[in-house]
C-alpha cells in the first residue's frame, strides 16, 4: 500500500469524498521509517501529515468501509438477533449474553494488540481477523435452515448462534486496537470530529435502512420469522465481506516501522533536554525510550481518570441496556415491526445529531461535550419507567425516548473514541486502547450480569432497574472534572463565551443631544 510521507496536510472534508484511485496501494517497508508518521495524539504538532492523494483515497475507502460493515453489525447485533433468540425460546438470560458476550471479548485486546505490534502490515492484520470472523455466521445461517427441515433443535441452534457470536466477538476484539492504531496514523487529529462523525453518520444512515427493511422482511418471510432471519443473515456477511475490499484502498502502515520512528522522537527530545554520553549507543537510547512505556502508562493521570470514568460509566450503560429490546418485545408485547422502527429513529437522531456533535467537538473539545451529553444521557433510563403499553407510551414516548438517546449517545461514542486518541502517546498506541477495551469490557460484563440478577428479582423488575442505571450515570461523570484535553474548554470559559455574545439589551442607549 502507499508509504506514508511527510506533507502539510490542509484542513479537509471534501477529502472524505474524493474519489477512489484504481490502483491498489502497497505496503511501506520498514526502512522507509522515516516516511511514516503515527498521530495518535492530538497534542498540538503531533497529527498526521499524509500525501494529500492518500488522505483522500484512505478516508473514502474507510468511510464505505464503515457503512457496508454498518448493514452486518446492525443484523448480526441488535434487535433482530434477539427477535431471532426469543423466537427460539430464549428468556431475559440469553439476551442479556448478547451484550455480555461482547464485554468479555475485550478482555483480549492486550492481547490482540500485542500480535498486531509483531506484525509488519496493519491492513493484513485486520483482514485475517475481521474476515474471519464475518465467515463465522454462514454457521448459524446454515443451522437455521437445517432448523426448519427438522434436522437441528430449537436448543441446539440457540447454542450454535451463541458460540458464533462469542468466537466472533474474540476475533473482533483482537482486531479492534490494531483497528484503531490504523485509523489513529490516518485520520489528522483536529479533524478527527469531523470525518469520524461524517463516517459515523453514514453509518447510522445505513443502519436507519437496514434495520427496518430487515425486520419487515423477517416478519414477512413466508418460511417464518426464524428463516427469515437465515435469509437476512447471509446477506449482512456478503456486506460484511464487501466492506473488507474497501480495505485494500487504504494506506497501509507497518507497526514495526512507526515504533521504531517514536523511539527515535522520544531520543531527540532527550539529547535536547540534557547532555547525553558519546559512548552511549543508538540501540541503548532506543531501550530507554521503549523502557518506560508501561511506567507512564500507569502514571498518567489523565489516563487513569480516563480508565476511571470508562469503567464506571459502561458498568452503568450495561447494566440496563441488553433490556430495552426484551422490556418492549416481552413485557410490553409490541411486535418487532414496532421495535425496528424505533430502532430506527434512534438511528436518524443519531445520523442527524453526530455531525453537529462532531464540529462541537473540534471547536470546544471533546471532554466538554461528553460532560453534557452525560447529563442528558443519564436522564433517559429513569424516563423509561414511566412507559407503558398505552396510546401515549407506544406512539410519543418510546419515540422521542429513542430519539433522544440516538442524539445523546451519537455525541458519547463519537467522543469517546477521540478522547483516547487525543490522550494516548505516539508509540504503542494499541497497547493503550486495548487496556481501556479491557477495562470496559470488565466493568460492562459485570454490568450485564449485575441487570440481569436484578431484573428477575421480582423486587426490583426492569422499571426499577431503570432508576438505578440513572443514578450511576450521574455518579459515574466525576472523573471527567479530572481529566486534562490540551484543547478543551472548560464549563466556566464555555458560559463565559456565551454571555459574550449575548447583546448586553439592559443597558440604557446614549442618545446624542
Amino acid at each position: 500500500m502507499t508509504s506514508l510521507k511527510i506533507e502539510a496536510t490542509s484542513p479537509f472534508i471534501g477529502a472524505a469524498i474524493a474519489s477512489l484511485s484504481p490502483t491498489a496501494p502497497e505496503p511501506a517497508s520498514p526502512s522507509q521509517v522515516a516516511d511514516q508518521v503515527a498521530a495518535g495524539r492530538g497534542v498540538r504538532g503531533a497529527s498526521a501529515k499524509l500525501p494529500k492523494a492518500a488522505v483522500r483515497q484512505s478516508l473514502r475507502a474507510s468511510t464505505f468501509d464503515g457503512t457496508f460493515s454498518s448493514v452486518f453489525e446492525n443484523i448480526v447485533k441488535g434487535v433482530l438477533i434477539s427477535n431471532f433468540l426469543l423466537g427460539l425460546g430464549a428468556g431475559a438470560f440469553e439476551v442479556g449474553l448478547l451484550t455480555s458476550i461482547p464485554m468479555v471479548a475485550h478482555l483480549l485486546q492486550p492481547l490482540g494488540a500485542y500480535f498486531s505490534e509483531k506484525t509488519t502490515s496493519r491492513h493484513a492484520y485486520c483482514l485475517w481477523i475481521f474476515g474471519s470472523a464475518r465467515l463465522l455466521w454462514l454457521l448459524p445461517a446454515a443451522g437455521i435452515f437445517m432448523y426448519s427441515h427438522g434436522s437441528l433443535t430449537a436448543q441446539a441452534l440457540t447454542f450454535l448462534t451463541m458460540g458464533v457470536l462469542t468466537v466472533s466477538n474474540i476475533l473482533e476484539s483482537i482486531g479492534c486496537a490494531s483497528w484503531m492504531s490504523w485509523m489513529a496514523v490516518l485520520v489528522p487529529g483536529k479533524l478527527r470530529g469531523r470525518y469520524f462523525s461524517l463516517r459515523r453518520s453514514l453509518s447510522s444512515l445505513t443502519a436507519l435502512l437496514t434495520i427496518p427493511v430487515g425486520g419487515w422482511l423477517v416478519s414477512r418471510w413466508m418460511g417464518g420469522e426464524i428463516e427469515g432471519y437465515g435469509v437476512v443473515l447471509i446477506v449482512a456477511v456478503l456486506m460484511g465481506l464487501a466492506s473488507l475490499c474497501f480495505q485494500f484502498y487504504m494506506s497501509d502502515v507497518n507497526p514495526q516501522a512507526v515504533e521504531e520512528l517514536a523511539s527515535k522522537k522520544s531520543v531527540g527530545k532527550k539529547l535536547v533536554a540534557e547532555t547525553i554520553s558519546v559512548e552511549q549507543s543508538d540501540q541503548e537510547k532506543v531501550s530507554e525510550a521503549k523502557g518506560g512505556l508501561l511506567a507512564d502508562l500507569f502514571q498518567s493521570r489523565n489516563y487513569l481518570m480516563l480508565l476511571l470514568f470508562l469503567g464506571v460509566w459502561t458498568f452503568s450503560v450495561n447494566l440496563s441496556a441488553p433490556f430495552f429490546n426484551y422490556y418492549l418485545l416481552d413485557t410490553l408485547h409490541l411486535d418487532v415491526q414496532w421495535v425496528t422502527l424505533y430502532s430506527s429513529l434512534r438511528y436518524g437522531a443519531f445520523f442527524l445529531a453526530i455531525m453537529l456533535w462532531g464540529r462541537l467537538a473540534d471547536r470546544i473539545g471533546n471532554r466538554p461535550v461528553l460532560i453534557i451529553n452525560c447529563v442528558l444521557a443519564a436522564t433517559i433510563p429513569f424516563m423509561w419507567s414511566f412507559t407503558g403499553e398505552g396510546v401515549y407510551s407506544v406512539w410519543l414516548a418510546l419515540p422521542l425516548l429513542h430519539m433522544a438517546q440516538g442524539g445523546t449517545f451519537a455525541a458519547l461514542e463519537l467522543c469517546l473514541a477521540n478522547i483516547q486518541l487525543e490522550l494516548a502517546p505516539l508509540a504503542r498506541q494499541s497497547v493503550y486502547f486495548a487496556i481501556a477495551a479491557a477495562v470496559m469490557g470488565v466493568t460492562g460484563a459485570m454490568g450485564t450480569t449485575a441487570g440481569g440478577y436484578l431484573a428477575e428479582l421480582p423486587t426490583v423488575g426492569l422499571p426499577a432497574l431503570f432508576a438505578i442505571t440513572a443514578i450511576i450515570r450521574l455518579i459515574s461523570m466525576m472523573p471527567l472534572f479530572f481529566i486534562k484535553e490540551d484543547r478543551a474548554l472548560s464549563i466556566r470559559q464555555l458560559l463565559d463565551r456565551q454571555r459574550q455574545r449575548v447583546p448586553q439589551i439592559w443597558q440604557p442607549a446614549r442618545i446624542k443631544a
